[in-house]
């Protein structure tokens, strides 16, 4: 692969070549910058960067040796700051990796590592920060060979990952189903995995599937009621309203048990009484809303997302940024309501309209697609949902560190 994603300490990278982000004067900056001066000998590179380069431009590069570094050569970027995005950053940003890879071809590099340039102390976002990366390391891939690697966290991250999602490992053995479905399906399941999406229906006509996932549901459903305390008690007879209410209840009040508690206690025990006073404020809180979301249960996919952004008072350039989707394929989501989609582009903008695990489901259901649990890069993303982490750099380095394809990369 000649593009690849990493989590490393820059310094230790074992390539020709590793780019800094530098000063445009012969200073050293804190980050990226600092940490390359101190492992490749801090005061020979400081003089020669001093006697023999002296004032670069911002969006230029230049070139000097290793020193201590494993690398044989230092390519330094002279970054832009980030000034709000109105003074050609993006332009220097841009310029910056172009030069830096010219250097790096010119000097018969074979392999080169990349720091996200200007995204540490010079300020500059990190999700419009990574799209450029990829854009220009692509762009230059079509043309060149190279082995090109963009290092996202240096060596005080490494172990960010198992910090941040200690539960990550124990939520995928818990939520994947390999041996189960392998069971049911045969040895051809995994074979047919990709397709499960378009057809499910045909899947699930297997009788003794469809008998397990009853036997599951009445499971799901039990504990769901212990977890609120309500142990297995029956519904009061006469009472879908009510029903429909629990259900609400304990999607709503599920961050505070105690509340949700109580609640459920009336309605089960009083259902009088939660008719006359119980709900009053959930109606008049949430009855608009709910009534807003209910005109939009036959919208498209696109319609859907275009209502959920406009929802959540979210900019298109923010969410599609976020979801690192091109804006040309999210041009074509929004201008054609009946645009299909594929899978990896849909998750993506779950992620960059920051939505909940039951609004995900929703949207993805409508470009007929579902979170499977037969699918390791679908239990990913639903940790990732599921626990709020709307970060599609982590998201990826994930994916890597578990075996599965990239989607940045």
């Amino acid at each position: 692969m000649p593009f690849k994603i990493v989590r490393n300490d820059i310094t230790k990278m074992n390539t020709e070549a590793i780019v800094n982000t530098a000063n445009d004067h012969a200073t050293v900056g804190t980050g990226c910058d600092s940490a390359v001066y101190k492992a490749a000998g801090y005061d020979e590179l400081l003089a020669y960067r001093t006697e023999k380069v002296g004032f670069v431009p911002e969006g230029k590069a230049f070139i000097t040796p290793g020193f201590r570094l494993p690398a044989k050569y230092i390519i330094h970027a002279v970054s832009p700051l980030y000034m709000g995005g109105n003074e050609g950053e993006e332009d220097k940003l841009r310029s910056c990796y172009r030069e830096s890879l010219r250097l790096a071809e010119e000097n018969g590099v074979k392999s080169i590592a990349f720091p996200l340039i200007s995204t540490g102390g010079f300020g500059y976002p990190k999700e419009e920060g990574m799209r450029i990366a990829v854009d220009e390391i692509h762009a230059f891939l079509l043309n060149h060979e190279m082995e090109i690697y963009l290092v996202v966290f240096d060596d005080k991250a490494t172990s960010l990952g198992g910090k941040l999602y200690p539960n990550l490992e124990e939520y995928i053995d818990r939520n994947y189903v390999e041996d189960i479905c392998g069971e049911e399906y045969g040895d051809g399941y995994f074979e047919l995995a990709e397709a499960a999406d378009s057809s499910a229906t045909e899947l699930l006509s297997n009788e003794r599937l469809l008998e397990r996932r009853h036997r599951r549901s009445g499971e799901v459903r039990r504990r769901e009621q212990a977890d609120f305390g309500v142990g297995s008690a029956p519904i009061p007879a006469g009472s879908a309203k009510n029903a429909v209410k629990l259900s609400t209840l304990g999607s709503i009040f599920k961050k505070d048990k105690k509340k949700t508690e109580t609640q459920l206690e009336k309605c089960m025990i009083a259902p009088a009484m939660a008719e006359d006073s119980d709900f009053l404020d959930f109606e008049g809180e949430h009855e608009s809303r709910l009534e807003e979301r209910m005109r939009h249960m036959s919208d498209t996919f696109s319609k859907y997302l275009m209502y959920l952004i406009q929802d959540k008072k979210m900019e298109n350039a923010e969410v599609y940024k976020r979801a690192i989707v091109d804006k040309k394929i999210f041009s074509k989501i929004k201008n054609n309501a009946d645009y299909h989609p594929q899978k990896l582009t849909a998750l993506c903008l779950c992620v960059g309209a920051k939505l909940n695990l039951d609004e995900s489901k929703d949207l993805l259901a409508r470009a007929g697609y579902a979170l499977s649990p037969c699918n390791k890069t679908d239990i990913i993303f639903s940790y990732f949902i599921e626990n709020e982490i709307y970060d599609m750099i982590e998201l990826d380095i994930q994916l890597e560190e578990h075996g599965l394809p990239c989607i940045i990369s």
